[in-house]
């Protein structure tokens, strides 16, 4: 047995919240010969299996009685190369900005959006992950995924994954499927999206008139840098709640009682609102209670000013919650996984 399991581990170091509680077992896996060894490893021991990827989406609030599996296999490589598009295959315990950056290194574009999002590339298609007008679903060409009913592996088709805002198949069956390596599609010679005014607004004020991949995602590395505060100084798991979906009536009512509402109509006819104005207009913004807060200068994101615990957090998202639900009618659903 190759994989090293330890008990009573602080999982501190390994959720970006920075959250003190401790793991009954913890092991890395490196590959998928060590995966199916904590899956058997867990059915002897009578506990459950909880996957860990980079900790950026989750809220612990309690001790885990589990087996934590922090995934760490490594690995990047082309499968195809027809000259302009390209299918790349990563591992899943392959960060996610440092592969955004090699694929952009080869001058790929596809991926330059979701710069400097945090977490791993196996996490990403489970939240199918989205920033600046792009989500995994666009660039998706498959992933591979353990059973952990029936132990076989599957390939999945992007019409399987059954991708939705912040959500897919493998969110939904969390308990069932374990995504070991992911594949991208992306090209020599895509169009850029800077479709929303942020990007376009920094590249300007950066002097370029003619953006590349690697422009754009040093633009939104800029601008995510200025209004996400990092982890390794402040505790946080970025935006924490969903933007709501609402009606179109709902969101025509809200904008004659204000009329800075940011908004944005979708295609199936509803309202997207923004969490954060929600939030912020309901006062919420810098808020502090103890330890746990709400950003000063984000109004979306949750805060561990260095002692909070996860009832703490989890307490005050519930507060807001109800405060915004009370003031605008509109339910806030929380992004990150409550543990």
């Amino acid at each position: 047995m190759s994989l090293v399991v330890s008990e009573n581990v602080p999982l501190k170091p390994f959720n970006t919240f920075g959250i003190d509680v401790r793991a009954r077992l913890f092991a890395e896996a490196r590959d998928e010969a060590e995966v199916r060894e904590a899956l058997v490893l867990a059915a002897e021991r009578g506990v459950s299996l909880q996957v860990f990827g980079g900790g950026s989406n989750l809220l612990l609030t309690r001790d885990v009685d589990a087996l934590v599996l922090r995934m760490a296999s490594r690995g990047v490589r082309l499968l195809t190369d027809d000259g302009d598009s390209v299918v790349v295959e990563a591992e899943a315990g392959e960060a996610w900005h440092p592969f955004v950056l090699w694929t952009l290194a080869q001058g790929l574009v596809g991926l330059e959006n979701l710069s400097l999002i945090p977490g791993t590339v196996g996490a990403a298609p489970m939240q199918n992950i989205g920033a600046y007008g792009v989500e995994i679903k666009d660039v998706f060409a498959g992933l591979t995924a353990l059973d952990r009913q029936t132990g076989e592996l599957r390939e999945f088709a992007l019409e399987e994954c059954a991708f939705a805002y912040r959500d897919s198949l493998f969110k939904r069956e969390a308990g069932r499927w374990l995504i070991l390596r992911v594949r991208f599609r992306l090209s020599r010679n895509a169009r850029l999206h800077l479709d929303y005014g942020p990007v376009r607004q920094r590249l300007q004020e950066q002097g370029v008139d003619a953006p590349t991949a690697l422009d754009v995602s040093r633009a939104i590395c800029s601008i995510r840098s200025e209004k996400l505060p990092d982890p390794a100084q402040l505790g946080n798991a970025g935006s924490f709640f969903k933007n709501p979906l609402v009606s179109a009536a709902l969101a025509e009512r809200l904008r004659g009682e204000h009329v800075d509402l940011v908004a944005y109509p979708q295609g199936d006819g509803q309202v997207k609102l923004a969490a954060g104005w929600l939030i912020e207009r309901a006062g919420w913004k810098g808020f502090r209670d103890g330890d746990a807060g709400v950003h000063r200068l984000q109004a979306l994101v949750l805060v561990n000013y260095g002692a909070a615990t996860g009832q703490q957090l989890w307490a005050l998202a519930q507060r807001i919650q109800a405060d915004v639900a009370e003031r605008f009618g509109v339910s806030l659903e929380m992004e990150p996984n409550l543990l």
